[in-house]
């Protein structure tokens, strides 16, 4: 009684934020990570442990990062030849950031974009990472209370699918209808989880609705530079050239670095806005959370090599695009479904016919026998609010070739298991019994039936269980 009194005085303690579970650590997106960190994979020290495939981070052109450092230790203010700069680097920065990191960070931004915008450096608001950049953009925007469209499965935002206006609208007129104040529509574009893209159209709808509605559109492309093969992305920022009295004060990009250069421990996060009061305001609050002037320094060295810059943008694509093939051909050998998709560190996987039931339920038993017996940390669908179970978020860029291998070896040592374990069920059954069995969809029944489904859908086709429908899932959220 004393403790659970303590316990209560405690919370009490605490603000609603910090009591609550708006953290999300209790989804099972966070449960496979405790996995890996409890027997983390390691070729030699530990080959029976979790394989990491539930971090979207590009790995894959860690050695031309490290080449270029060795090749400029002048950019570090912790090298003999750069020393020289500690003083100036390492004193008090304002909050604008050094001129020069803005101005390498917009010109890296317009490469990414294949040159076809323009950003002005003095529009570029710094944080710590996206996410920092995220909440700064909603304290700028929004009150408590007060909600945004955010079209599902997003990161646990959006589907990568066009996204028609009356889905939008219907999704308006709910939260009016529930009181709920809409403040804006936020996509991320390329999509996580789906690595799908919004093409031309899509996003001029979305302008123009958001502009009709006098709220706001925030664009999260941390993933710009991830599309590959002959796939085009498109910003919003592009787009807007396009519409006349577009209301541009209404138009904010979320980026970083994380993605894009797979530098995600140097926390670089940027707010651009089209809407100089949000800059002023985002500049303030960015003393919540600024990037190291030491990393700002670093980062505007590299990314004034253009040289480097472009062959580094041009080597990921080929690598990224080389690695998708990679994973997908194991896939395809097996049967197992994946989304079409032309850009981002993951692909979305096809697993329904091996639940037991169409429920979450039968997903998390499903993701259990995964991370707990097949040591794969892979993301299962329900934690990205996809609102039918039995997809998968697979990560491939954050791992060797070698340790992809063993993992597709493991998917199919597991998959050959679920195979003999079925037909040695079946074998002594009567034909009434197997018949029975037949319908039965879970990864104890047959396998032969459940994988004999590849799906890869193209641009355009929705499939009858595609994980976004046509007229997709938008929500409020508060």
């Amino acid at each position: 009684m004393v403790a659970f009194a303590a316990e209560k005085q405690d919370r009490n303690l605490l603000s609603k934020i910090a009591s609550g579970d708006g953290h999300g650590e209790n989804s099972s997106y966070f449960d496979g990570w405790k996995a890996y960190e409890e027997n983390p994979f390691h070729p030699i020290d530990r080959p029976d442990g979790v394989i990491q495939m539930g971090l979207a981070e590009n790995q894959l052109c860690g050695d031309l990062m490290r080449k270029w450092v060795l090749q400029h230790p002048e950019a570090s203010i912790c090298t003999s030849e750069g020393v020289n700069q500690f003083s100036n680097i390492a004193i008090f920065q304002d909050y604008h950031g050094l001129p020069e990191f803005r101005q390498a960070v917009a010109r890296f931004m317009e490469k990414t974009r294949d040159n076809k915008v323009n950003f002005d450096p003095d529009q570029i608001v710094m944080s710590g990472g996206a996410t920092g950049a995220h909440e700064t953009v909603a304290f700028c925007l929004a009150n408590p209370g007060d909600g945004f469209l955010v079209p599902t499965p997003y990161y646990p935002g959006s589907n990568g699918f066009k996204i028609t206006v009356e889905a939008l609208e219907a999704a308006y007129q709910t939260a009016r209808e529930s009181n709920i104040p809409v403040k804006g529509l936020l996509v991320t574009n390329p999509s996580n989880p789906l690595g799908t893209m919004l093409d031309r159209e899509c996003l001029i709808s979305l302008v123009n609705f958001t502009n009709d509605k006098g709220i706001h559109l925030i664009a999260d492309e941390i993933y710009a530079a991830t599309t590959f093969g002959q796939s085009e992305f498109i910003s919003v920022a592009e787009v807007i050239e396009e519409i006349p009295n577009c209301n541009r004060d209404l138009i904010h990009i979320v980026y970083s670095l994380s993605k894009d250069m797979g530098l995600p421990g140097l926390r670089v996060g940027i707010v651009y806005s089209y809407n100089n009061q949000v800059v002023n305001i985002a500049r303030k609050m960015s003393s919540f959370g600024l990037v190291s002037s030491q990393t700002q320094h670093l980062i505007a060295k590299m990314l004034s090599d253009e040289e480097f810059v472009d062959e580094f943008i041009r080597e990921s694509k080929l690598r990224l695009a080389a690695r998708h093939t990679e994973i997908t051909t194991g896939l395809d050998s097996l049967g197992i479904g994946w989304l079409k998709a032309k850009a981002g560190l993951f692909l979305w996987m096809d697993l329904r016919n091996l639940l037991k039931t169409a429920t979450f339920d039968s997903e998390t038993e499903l993701w259990r026998v995964i991370i707990h017996k097949v040591k794969l940390n892979v993301s299962p669908g329900g934690s990205f609010h996809c609102h039918e179970p039995g997809w998968f978020r697979v990560c491939f860029a954050n791992m060797d070739h070698k340790t992809m291998e063993t993992a597709l070896e493991r998917i199919r040592v597991f998959t050959r298991q679920l195979e003999e374990e079925s037909l040695d069920r079946v074998k002594p059954m009567a034909a009434t019994t197997m018949m029975a069995k037949k319908k039965k969809k879970c990864w104890q029944s047959s396998l032969r039936l459940s994988f004999n489904d590849t799906r890869r859908f193209e641009d355009g086709f929705f499939s009858p269980h595609s994980p976004v429908p046509p007229s997709p899932l938008v929500r409020a959220q508060t």
